[in-house]
């Protein structure tokens, strides 16, 4: 059985708070379904569970890392690229 200290459903503002974002970033998040609210009159409720989730399964991409997939893509594109080409038109 859960504590009754711990708080089932957030506000957006305390959800952006938590993950060190902004309130219209976590609009835009749940506009584009990547983060799942409760609408109740204006305001949106989000579930301790899609915060938890949400978290477990994102990680920040340094840019040192960014730079190191964008070169991969590119290598992969320049290799495979009209494989690639014909594939999409299938």
């Amino acid at each position: 059985m859960e504590s009754k200290n711990k708080k089932m459903f957030f506000s957006t503002p305390e959800v952006a708070k938590l993950l060190k974002l902004s309130r219209v970033a976590i609009f835009n998040k749940i506009k584009a379904g990547l983060i799942k609210a409760e609408k109740v009159g204006r305001n949106y409720l989000i579930p301790r569970e899609e915060i938890e989730h949400f978290l477990s399964g994102h990680k920040k991409i340094s840019p040192s890392e960014r730079e190191e997939i964008k070169k991969s893509v590119q290598k992969a594109i320049e290799e495979y690229g009209e494989a690639i080409r014909m594939l999409g038109k299938e």
